[in-house]
């Protein structure tokens, strides 16, 4: 009888410590992905932990600007080399993640892109905090997007981190025929605001690498002047754990949980 309830004993222990890793476990919406959290690929999966957690900086990034100018298509070329012409709008906020290599030093980009409608301003406005860099985006063929800059650099100056490295994006490069708004335009735009300039295409994969290593290159040359604090976490910027030490081969790979497209 004894031996009986130690073993029941037992058992309701273990089902008790599953049950709560079960709840532990469970991903709420847009929390940052089991995968990327202190303590995931502990034992069998520890080499993939090792892997994904070995960078010198992580940078959070924020994706900002009107519905439809393809802020989830820029995501998806630079995180999984591949443009989605179908697709559903942003809802609230979706993510990306993708190693990538600046002054030979391994980086980690956590992207997050948000929806453009006005109803999901707010929602938009609480993941400014904590960005160290950001693409602004508008589309070439609609001059109202880029009207709009203004509005949307005012959530920006007035919600992120001072020091927030901003990258003007025109996208929709591909469509230079349809263009509503001049390159030089662009340009002016970002030198009266001190933002970095590129025109992009999602679709044919134009300056959309550009886009966002030279925002990261821009972020790592702040470090480097002492601009940023890098034990506050709030400036966006996570220090790192160095060079991966997982299997060879495991190295270069995108990380990115996604869904949907241009928003």
């Amino acid at each position: 009888m004894g031996g009986g309830a130690e073993a029941m004993s037992i058992l309701g222990l273990a089902m008790s410590k599953n049950k709560s890793k079960i709840l532990t476990t469970k991903k709420k919406k847009n929390e940052f992905p089991s995968a990327f959290r202190a303590g995931a690929g502990a034992g069998a999966g520890g080499a993939v932990f090792t892997y994904l957690m070995s960078y010198d900086y992580l940078f959070k990034y924020i994706i900002i600007g009107d519905t439809g100018v393809g802020k989830s298509c820029l995501l998806l070329q630079f995180t999984d080399k591949r443009f989605q012409p179908v697709h559903d709008l942003t809802i609230g906020v979706e993510f990306g993640a993708r190693m990538v290599t600046i002054d030979a030093r391994p980086i980690k980009l956590q992207i997050w892109d948000t929806a453009g409608q006005e109803s999901f301003r707010s929602i938009t406005r609480s993941y400014y905090r904590g960005a160290a860099g950001a693409l602004l985006v508008y589309d070439i063929t609609r001059r109202e997007t880029f009207n709009h800059l203004a509005s949307w650099l005012e959530d920006a100056r007035q919600h992120a981190n001072p020091n927030m490295s901003i990258m003007l994006v025109g996208n929709k490069a591909d469509l230079a025929h349809r263009r509503a708004v001049s390159k030089e335009e662009g340009e002016q735009f970002a030198k009266e605001n001190g933002l970095l300039f590129l025109e992009a295409s999602a679709r044919t994969a134009q300056n959309v690498e550009e886009a966002f290593i030279k925002t990261a290159a821009k972020i790592l040359q702040n470090i480097q002047e002492g601009v940023f604090d890098v034990s506050n976490e709030s400036s966006g910027i996570k220090v790192g754990y160095g060079r991966p030490q997982g299997p060879s081969g495991a190295r270069d790979g995108t990380v990115a949980q996604r869904g949907g497209c241009c928003g």
